[in-house]
């Protein structure tokens, strides 16, 4: 029986029996059987259409022709390493090349951003011949031990924190302790650095790296820059122009969300014991918190999980994340339209405003003798 033909019930039941539970479920309380994709929709398997919101690992969009057509035409002729002369990786580092400045023009091209991480950390610490490591609190490097043990997302939950990794407060003028008030956020979160530094060298110990953010990465094989990466490049400027509404996306989800959805439900106007929020991000990348409270910024954990659980009951998908599981994540592909951006605030003012109306109902119920 083919996968999207066997009940659902029947694939969960195989994945809980087979699937280490460590890897996460989406939706575990009702998860969606995903049977297929395209650009940015998600299709299960009894045809529903979801809105994707979560998948920006495909830049362009789910199974886009050109890609799937460079994929196709390549596994065709080779798909091997990269250790062989062959065209394809040389034209591609060039091409990348041609995007970056000019110091940045030696490339090594690897298969996850796990793998660009550890090689950058034993690149770093060969150079300098230093062992510490200088990391954003919150941060998430990978999956691999060496990147784990400097992962605070990771490591405050396994083995802790090693003696040569310094631990820098989030720059983050929300819940950080710098915040919007204070006269220069971006000097003080720079001089908590600087003061990890000074202290590690006190110690005797000497900086080798400091990791802001995961790198980028691009497979080891022939395939992935030919295939993929060439053809993303060839898929966007074909579709650049800011008349055209994939390419607009960015600029319609950055400028929607900041006053979104309307006044009535944010910033300030939804007291406790319902909902207020702080929106930050750049282009398609959003968080949205939400809080309980103003004064205290007491992470929405619950309320966000309804949420998003509502949302999927809307055929939207979406995730959570953050140290309090508050925020609403927003990253979908880049093919991601203003007519979605509009479907899935319509549909999310929509369940906000049902769940003001329950508050407030529970709140008259309270008030009766």
């Amino acid at each position: 029986m083919a996968a999207d033909q066997r009940p659902k019930a029947d694939t969960l039941a195989r994945r809980q029996r087979l699937i280490s539970s460590s890897c996460r479920l989406f939706f575990p309380e009702d998860p969606v059987k995903i049977v297929r994709a395209q650009g940015q929709y998600m299709y299960d398997e009894q045809g529903a259409e979801y809105i994707d919101c979560i998948n920006n690992v495909a830049h362009v969009g789910h199974c886009h022709p050109l890609v799937v057509r460079a994929a196709h035409e390549q596994n065709q002729v080779l798909n091997t390493n990269s250790r062989y002369l062959h065209d394809n990786i040389v034209d591609y580092a060039q091409r990348l090349s041609e995007t970056l400045p000019e110091q940045l023009c030696v490339f090594y091209f690897l298969n996850s951003g796990s793998e660009a991480n550890d090689l950058a950390l034993r690149l770093a610490r060969h150079y300098t011949g230093h062992q510490d490591v200088v990391v954003l609190d919150h941060a998430y490097h990978g999956h691999l031990s060496s990147l784990i043990d400097i992962s605070p997302y990771k490591f405050r939950n396994l083995d802790g924190q090693k003696e040569w990794v310094h631990v820098a407060p989030l720059p983050d003028t929300y819940r950080g302790p710098y915040r919007e008030d204070h006269p220069n956020p971006a000097m003080a979160y720079a001089n908590e650095v600087k003061r990890l530094v000074s202290s590690a060298q006190e110690k005797g110990r000497k900086i080798a790296a400091f990791f802001a953010e995961s790198l980028p990465s691009v497979g080891g094989q022939i395939i992935p820059p030919a295939g993929y990466f060439s053809q993303v490049a060839d898929s966007r400027e074909k579709t650049s122009s800011l008349t055209s509404s994939p390419w607009a996306s960015p600029l319609a989800m950055a400028t929607l969300l900041p006053a979104w959805p309307q006044p009535s439900l944010w910033r300030g106007h939804l007291k406790p014991p319902a909902l207020s929020t702080s929106t930050r991000g750049v282009g398609l990348f959003i968080g949205v918190d939400l809080i309980k409270d103003e004064a205290t910024r007491t992470p929405a954990t619950e309320e966000a999980a309804y949420l998003v659980s509502r949302l999927k009951e809307n055929y939207v998908l979406l995730s959570t994340d953050g140290p309090g599981r508050n925020i609403l994540k927003f990253k979908p592909p880049m093919c991601f339209s203003l007519d979605n951006a509009r479907q899935v605030v319509a549909k999310l003012d929509a369940i906000l405003t049902d769940m003001e109306e329950k508050v407030r109902s529970c709140e008259t119920l309270r008030l009766q003798p």
